[in-house]
Formats: structure tokens, C-alpha cells, sequence
């Protein structure tokens, strides 16, 4: 993965840590309505990104959206693993998983950071290890969900396609999680839906979500690239075909 335009990759990193902090910020004493408003600024925000981007990436970044809202609705109201402040889905939280997304995808196509990148990936299983560690033994709520979560982030590191995207998704998905279960944005709840295992507010390996949705995204894309031709050629018209 190479940058597109020099600085473009640190500026989407950049501006995606800025509007964690101020949209959560916001959000902390943000009615319903005012939540839709900012969703509708998100979904701006993100579009007017992925304008520079190639149309693989603009695939992979819809795709890991609309399969993490799902995601969503499916941890947070169904199965109870977190709340949100209203007991909602905040209209800003799908479109933000594309920004997070898109800034893990910037972040490992920067060149210091390809240049480094088994430092980077070294750094997230080392640091990552020692929180999961950490919150599975010594944490009061003894955080095994989080170490089982960060066994799987480990898995897609040392054996998955994208390692640093998956190393940069863990940093840019720590301070998001830190940053956002201190503030009161959401809260995690104090074990997963069957009672077994303990989990920290935030899990350790959570960045492991975002393992699985860059995985799911790829194959999707990959896909819908390989059928395009296919869908292109079934519809031009019979008289095209014949002047053929």
C-alpha cells in the first residue's frame, strides 16, 4: 500500500484522532436529535475523504461500515456486551467505524511507518500482550474476554494478510476505547452475555474487531471487483453487441 499524495496519509490519521475527541466530547451531553446531526456530519467527513481515494479502498471502507453497524446492533442492544449513554446506536457510530477503518488503511501505507513495520506490529502484540495480561490477572474484573480477544488479535498479525493494518487499527482502537468508556460515551459490561468470562471497560483485544471486519471486507470486495467486468458486459445493449 502506497500513499497517494505525500502527507495525505498522516492527515487522515490526524484529523480521524481529532474528531474521536471532539465528536465524543460533544456527544457526552448530546440529545437524540443533536446525535442524528452529528451522525450526518460524519457521514460528510468520510465521504469527503474517501474522495481521494482509489475505488478499492472506497469498497473495502463501505463494506467494513456496513458489516461493523451490523456488528453493532448485534453486541450492543441484542446481546448486551456494552451501553451506550441513551441506550442506543449513535447515528455517528457507523460512519465512524469507516473513519477508523480508513485511518488504519493510512496508517500502514505511510511509508515511516512501512519502514518500521515490524517494529509496529511488535509493538502492538507487546503492549497488547502485557494489557491483556494485565486485566486478565491483576484487573478487578479480571478481563479473560479481553485475553481471549487479543489471542485472535495475535492470530491475524503473524498469519493474516493485512499485519499492519491490524497493528495500526490496535493504537488508533485503544485510544478510541480508552478515551471513550472514560468520558461516559459507553460502557462495557462486567462479562460477556453468558456470564463466563470477565471483561474490562474497554476489553484488552478489542482491536480484534477490527481483524475480523478488515477480513470479512476484503473478501467482499475482492468479489464485487472480480463481477464488475461480468455486471458491465450484461448490460450493454444487443445493438452495441452487434456493431461488435
Amino acid at each position: 500500500m502506497q500513499a497517494l499524495t505525500p502527507g495525505r496519509n498522516a492527515t487522515i490519521v490526524v484529523l480521524l484522532l481529532i474528531w474521536i475527541a471532539a465528536a465524543l466530547a460533544f456527544d457526552r451531553n448530546a440529545s437524540l436529535w443533536q446525535q442524528h446531526g452529528l451522525g450526518a456530519i460524519t457521514v460528510v467527513f468520510l465521504a469527503c475523504l474517501l474522495k481521494g481515494e482509489t475505488p478499492e479502498v472506497r469498497r473495502q471502507v463501505l463494506v467494513a461500515s456496513v458489516f461493523a453497524t451490523m456488528g453493532e446492533f448485534l453486541a450492543a442492544p441484542l446481546l448486551g456486551f456494552y451501553t451506550y449513554r441513551l441506550d442506543n446506536v449513535p447515528a455517528f457510530v457507523p460512519p465512524g467505524h469507516g473513519l477508523v477503518y480508513l485511518a488504519a488503511i493510512a496508517a500502514a501505507r505511510a511509508d515511516l511507518v512501512q519502514h518500521w513495520s515490524r517494529f509496529v506490529c511488535a509493538a502492538a502484540l507487546t503492549i497488547g500482550g502485557s494489557w491483556a495480561l494485565w486485566g486478565a490477572w491483576v484487573s478487578p474484573n479480571h478481563d479473560l474476554f479481553g485475553l481471549l480477544l487479543f489471542a485472535i488479535f495475535t492470530v491475524f498479525v503473524l498469519r493474516g494478510r493485512s499485519p499492519l493494518v491490524y497493528a495500526c487499527a490496535f493504537f488508533i482502537t485503544a485510544f478510541l476505547e480508552l478515551y471513550g468508556t472514560a468520558i461516559g460515551a459507553w460502557t462495557w459490561s462486567a462479562t460477556e452475555p453468558t456470564g463466563t468470562l470477565g471483561m474490562g471497560n474497554p476489553p484488552s483485544g478489542i482491536a480484534a474487531a477490527y481483524c475480523v471486519v478488515d477480513w470479512v471486507a476484503l473478501r467482499i470486495t475482492r468479489r464485487i471487483a472480480g463481477r464488475v467486468p461480468q455486471w458491465r458486459a450484461a448490460i450493454v445493449s444487443p445493438a452495441r453487441r452487434d456493431r461488435r
